[in-house]
C-alpha cells in the first residue's frame, strides 16, 4: 500500500531566531579564546553533512493512525531513528531516500515536523586527551567538546526531472551503494527522493567557552560555499590532534 509523504506544516519562524552563545562549561586556561562567529559555525556544520552520511531523523507519532499496529500511549512521543542522508546540494538541504514503509516517513505523512541531529564523529583519537579517568574508556575521545547540530524543517517531494537533471540518484548512491536496492520503482518497498528543507539550525560547537552554541541564521547556512567547507578541517580529521587545542574557523590547530 502506497502512503504517499506530506509536505509539513512550516515551524513557527519566531522559534527559529538566533540567539547569542550560551556558556555551558569554562576552561579557566581559555578564557582569553575568541569564541567561532555563527557563520565559522555554519562552515564548520556544512562540513560535517557533507562528510556525515548517517543522521537522525526525529518525529512524532500521530494522535490516530490506521497506518500501523502500535502501543497504546504513543500519540504525541517523539522517537528518534537512524537514517541515510547524502549532501547533494549546494544549498545545504539534505537529500534523503524516503522509504514510504519506514517509521520516520508515516509520522511525516501524518502530519509530524521532522528534524535532522548530526554529530561529528572523528576517525582518529585525539593524541592528547582533555583527562583521562583511567584505562579503560568508553569513547577514545571527549564527545562533549566536539560539534553537533540538529536541522529543522520539513521534507519535500523531488520530482524524478529534478533528480535526473542535479545527478541526485547518482550523488546518493556513490555515498550509500547498498540505497540501489530501495530507488523508486523497486519491487520490495515504495520509495521516493525528498530533501529536508532546512528552515533552522541550532549548533552545539563543542565546550562553550571555546565554541558556538546557538542558533545559525538559515541565511548564513545557505550562503557557505563549497570552497569556504573544503578549506577547513574538523578536529580529528589528521592524526595528532590534541583535545584542547585551539579552535580557527574549523582549523584545529595541534
Amino acid at each position: 500500500m502506497h502512503f504517499p509523504l506530506l509536505s509539513l506544516l512550516p515551524i513557527a519562524a519566531g522559534n527559529l531566531l538566533p540567539s547569542t552563545p550560551q556558556h555551558i562549561f569554562s576552561n579557566p586556561s581559555s578564557s582569553s579564546l575568541k569564541t567561532p562567529t555563527s557563520y565559522e559555525s555554519a562552515i564548520q556544520a556544512r562540513r560535517i553533512l557533507a562528510l556525515t552520511p548517517l543522521g537522525t531523523l526525529s518525529t512524532v507519532f500521530p494522535h490516530s493512525s490506521s497506518l500501523e499496529q502500535r502501543p497504546s500511549g504513543l500519540a504525541g512521543m517523539p522517537i528518534g531513528l537512524m537514517d541515510y542522508i547524502a549532501d547533494c546540494e549546494s544549498s545545504g538541504d539534505p537529500t534523503i531516500l524516503a522509504i514510504s514503509i519506514a517509521t520516520s516517513f508515516k509520522n511525516v505523512a501524518a502530519g509530524s515536523n521532522i528534524s535532522l541531529s548530526l554529530q561529528w564523529t572523528p576517525p582518529y583519537p585525539p593524541k592528547e586527551r582533555i583527562r583521562s579517568w583511567g584505562d579503560k574508556e568508553a569513547v577514545p575521545y571527549s564527545a562533549a567538546n566536539l560539534p553537533r547540530f540538529s536541522l529543522l524543517g520539513y521534507l519535500e517531494k523531488i520530482e524524478e526531472e529534478e533528480v535526473e537533471a542535479k545527478g541526485l540518484g547518482k550523488c546518493f548512491t556513490e555515498v550509500h551503494p547498498d540505497a540501489k536496492f530501495w530507488l523508486p520503482g523497486n519491487s520490495i518497498h515504495h520509495s521516493e527522493w525528498v530533501r529536508l528543507v532546512v528552515q533552522g539550525v541550532y549548533w552545539i560547537g563543542g565546550f562553550g567557552d571555546r565554541a558556538y552554541i546557538g542558533w545559525i541564521p538559515v541565511e548564513e547556512w545557505r550562503n557557505v560555499t563549497q570552497k569556504e567547507w573544503e578549506g577547513i578541517r574538523l578536529p580529528g580529521e589528521k592524526k595528532g590532534w590534541k583535545e584542547w587545542a585551539v579552535e580557527r574557523l574549523g582549523q584545529w590547530e595541534l
